[in-house]
């Protein structure tokens, strides 16, 4: 039987863009902070990281597919948070980034990691972005690499790396 598993490692050749809402900025910037800790820790270097900033979630996909689908990347990740309100727009925007960011990972031929916060509380996104409940930033990266890494070793040239 063969077995086939990515690690958590970078490769010099492979490249990744973070594609980060603006929108609840002090919340985002940690999950920006965890995963560059996290791919540097692993063997890479910030000089292997791009940040697209866009204004806020529901634009996530779409500048996710742009990067994915430029060829410079090995993996993207997006990283927002979207906390629920008062009204029903949290629903709506929770579940159109799902969604987008879904089709974009199965179109893009790499990997791309959901990243983005949904919660109901500022607490419980302060909670996932870096206290209590760990930094959720970190663990998309982790999958991040590990995908790109299972990738390297299935073979075949992965879009954006080496």
């Amino acid at each position: 039987m063969g077995i086939f598993e990515g690690q958590l490692r970078v490769e010099k050749g492979d490249r990744f863009a973070l594609v980060a809402a603006r929108f609840n900025e002090f919340i985002v910037d940690r999950l920006i902070g965890g995963a560059t800790d996290c791919i540097i820790r692993h063997g890479g270097s910030e000089a292997q990281i791009d940040l697209i900033r866009v204004p806020g979630a529901f634009e996530l996909p779409l500048v996710a597919k742009r990067a994915a689908k430029s060829g410079a990347y090995a993996g993207v990740i997006v990283l927002g948070a979207v906390i629920r309100g008062g009204t029903p727009h949290f629903d709506m925007i929770a579940a159109e980034v799902t969604k987008g960011t879904a089709q974009v990972a199965l179109d893009a031929g790499i990997p791309v990691i959901f990243g983005v916060l949904t919660t109901d509380t500022v607490e419980q996104a302060i909670d996932r972005a870096g206290t209590k409940m760990g930094n959720k930033g970190w663990e998309a990266a982790q999958s991040l690499l590990e995908t790109v890494d299972l990738l390297h070793v299935m073979g075949g040239k992965v879009q954006g790396g080496h």
